[in-house]
């Protein structure tokens, strides 16, 4: 397993280095708008069934590398294996997404959580992780990634997905130290899961915070904001003498970007919701900035497609040339949340060549 890569355009830009081009990947790109993979999950049985087999999770983390000229691969995993790892009875119901059959209701059941060994009860996660490094071979970097500890508190007390967040909410306003207490387990167990990770090979981690822009905004900052801030204090920021980039997301956190800047994060992920002009200003040179472009123009024809990447771009630029080293610094380009199952599958390939043409420097 190799520390030189081919194409290390993905981690120089969340280092905020220069680049001869904008980088890019996108969010969910191992996934279920790719045949191979809807073919590769039926042989499986089921989803959990595919991510708990590194080979599989391997060969899923790849098949978008093959189609199209993408700067990172991403562990194909799920966001709830740490509260499926913490005996919380995890399964998924057709239709219905993920289900608990022992949520947590109560501070009792916070205290049998207890901290996980991540390279014992999420061996498969890290043996998928090094497998994965070994077959990129250095052809570009490997994110590692985990969900938020406020975001997986949301599906550990709710038992599933919610529209509400009712139970949640409910515990965050009638018995805050319960939350607390849990926040707390999920923050030094995401830590150690991400840790190991790094260890297993993955060169830049990522914490989704999918559920963050449900909270008011003094909520934010102390039950999600906290916690993450908490997580990147306790990260591996270098491993074996080389620099390892986090990256936080908060699915309608543009609020927050500023706040999410003194975090300690190297980077910082938005949806289609910021303009990256505005986002580039408010957090100045202080992170990147991933992001932004809505998953729905891959329903687009090529010409809207084509168009809507040369905005983002020019969004991003603030108006400066090409050749000028700031117009892409600290840029990689994403969508602002995971692609669509039912896009065309060649529409993708019309955005990231669009991307070169618009930002690599001849």
């Amino acid at each position: 397993m190799t520390n030189k890569l081919k194409n290390d355009l993905y981690l120089r830009a969340l280092l905020r280095e220069n680049t001869e081009r904008t980088p890019a990947w996108m969010m969910r790109q191992a996934g279920r708008y790719l045949p191979e993979y809807r073919e590769l999950r039926a042989k499986a049985g089921d989803f959990m069934s595919l991510c708990k087999n590194p080979e599989l999770a391997c060969e899923v983390t790849l098949q978008p590398l093959r189609r199209y000229p993408l700067d990172a691969a991403i562990l194909f995993s799920d966001i709830l294996t740490i509260p499926d790892a913490l005996g919380l009875g995890l399964y998924f119901a057709a239709g219905e997404g993920p289900h608990f059959e022992r949520p947590i209701n109560s501070l009792s059941d916070v205290e049998k959580l207890g901290i996980l060994d991540p390279n014992q009860s999420l061996k498969y996660v890290m043996d998928a992780v090094t497998k994965i490094r070994t077959e990129l071979k250095g052809e570009v970097p490997l994110i590692g990634f985990s969900g938020s500890p406020w975001t997986l508190a949301t599906y550990m007390v709710e038992g599933k997905s919610s529209k509400q967040f009712t139970k949640i909410k409910s515990m965050l306003y009638s018995d805050p130290q319960t939350l607390h207490s849990l926040l707390k387990n999920l923050a030094q167990n995401v830590a150690n899961y991400l840790n190991a990770q790094i260890e297993a090979g993955a060169q830049s981690v990522m914490i989704f915070d999918t559920w963050g822009g449900i909270l008011g905004h003094r909520e934010y900052k102390e039950f999600s904001l906290a916690y993450m801030a908490e997580i990147i204090s306790n990260l591996h920021r270098e491993y074996n003498g080389v620099r390892v980039p986090v990256t936080v997301f908060t699915k309608g956190g543009g609020v927050w970007l500023e706040d999410i800047a003194q975090s300690g994060t190297d980077a910082i992920g938005v949806d289609w919701t910021v303009d990256l002009g505005v986002a580039r200003k408010l957090v100045g040179d202080k992170v990147a900035i991933q992001g932004n472009v809505d998953p729905s123009i891959l329903y687009g024809t090529k010409e809207s497609i084509e168009k809507n990447v040369q905005l983002a771009v020019e969004d991003y630029s603030l108006g400066r040339d090409l050749h000028d080293a700031e117009f892409n610094r600290g840029h990689v380009f994403n969508l602002g949340h995971g692609i669509h199952q039912d896009v065309p599958v060649e529409n993708p390939a019309i955005m990231l060549e669009a991307l070169r043409k618009y930002t690599e420097r001849k």
